[in-house]
């Protein structure tokens, strides 16, 4: 496929499975709808809530549940390849399930996992805001690319944005194409949302697919929402306004392989990590 419509979806997710559910599908059809094959959603697409220890109760064993079967299904009927956000799998802990971020191919099959590698604990400069993500959550370990009918789909998770390493491996294989669930916070989004977005795009010539949480949540959290997809020249071919809905865009891989032909920084690279290693 030379050129296929990437769909980003941001929500305003609440404490209520089956009501995020509902409203990720009617955002899911109308991706699919509108031509998309490649639909994200964001972090915590099925459930956020005030308490942070109420996602144990609705952690899921991997490969079947209530949200598992949701997204499975989305994606055969609606015909998607579809990155599932994010949603609690069980770990070796009951209270830290992993932050799972799977993948579903348009016959409804998973196809992969990736588990949120770096955990947001931190306090947002300026402000009284302070988060601890690894009290509740536990940290994955392996990067995730696939072969998709559109090229190399490399997955990232909010916080791991900051991290361009990452990212750098997706592209030592081969990535054309990212896909970024998150739900970054209203300050922080204001502040790096935008500018990290395009940095990876441009440093990667890549596509970013960036899906996310918007508004106010249970417990008075706000999220900065702007999902939005990038082209790998760091153009913003779409940008979600301020509440839910969808946002799509073409990508197109003659002109991104003309760009890394025409601009070949990617060849220009001298530390890679096998020159780091000596």
């Amino acid at each position: 496929m030379s050129r296929i419509k990437l769909a980003a979806i941001q929500m305003t997710s609440v404490a209520d499975v089956a009501a995020n559910l509902k409203e990720a599908r009617i955002h899911l059809d109308h991706a699919a709808r509108q031509g998309a094959k490649l639909a994200v959603l964001p972090e915590n697409f099925a459930f956020m809530a005030a308490d942070e220890s109420a996602r144990s109760r609705i952690t899921e064993q991997d490969g079947s549940g209530q949200i598992q079967d949701f997204l499975a299904q989305a994606a055969r009927e609606c015909g998607l390849w579809l990155v599932g956000g994010t949603i609690p799998l069980a770990s070796g802990e009951s209270e830290r399930p992993f932050a799972a971020c799977c993948v579903w191919d348009a016959l409804g099959r998973r196809v992969g996992r990736y588990d949120k590698i770096h955990l947001f604990d931190v306090r947002v400069p300026d402000s009284a805001e302070a988060y601890r993500e690894s009290r509740r959550t536990m940290a994955g370990s392996t990067p995730l690319t696939l072969t998709t009918p559109f090229g190399q789909l490399g997955i990232a998770v909010c916080y791991d944005l900051r991290f361009p390493e990452l990212f750098r491996l997706m592209l030592d294989r081969e990535v054309n194409v990212i896909a970024l669930p998150a739900a970054f916070t209203q300050r922080t989004g204001q502040a790096h949302w935008h500018t990290l977005l395009k940095a990876r795009a441009i440093e990667n010539l890549c596509y970013v697919a960036a899906a996310a949480q918007a508004g106010e949540h249970p417990g008075g959290r706000r999220t900065y929402g702007h999902s939005m997809i990038i082209g790998p020249w760091g153009e913003v071919l779409a940008e979600a306004a301020a509440g839910p809905g969808v946002v799509t865009a073409t990508m197109d891989d003659d002109y991104l392989r003309r760009l890394r032909s025409q601009f070949p920084a990617l060849s220009h690279r001298r530390l890679t990590g096998s020159a780091l290693a000596g």
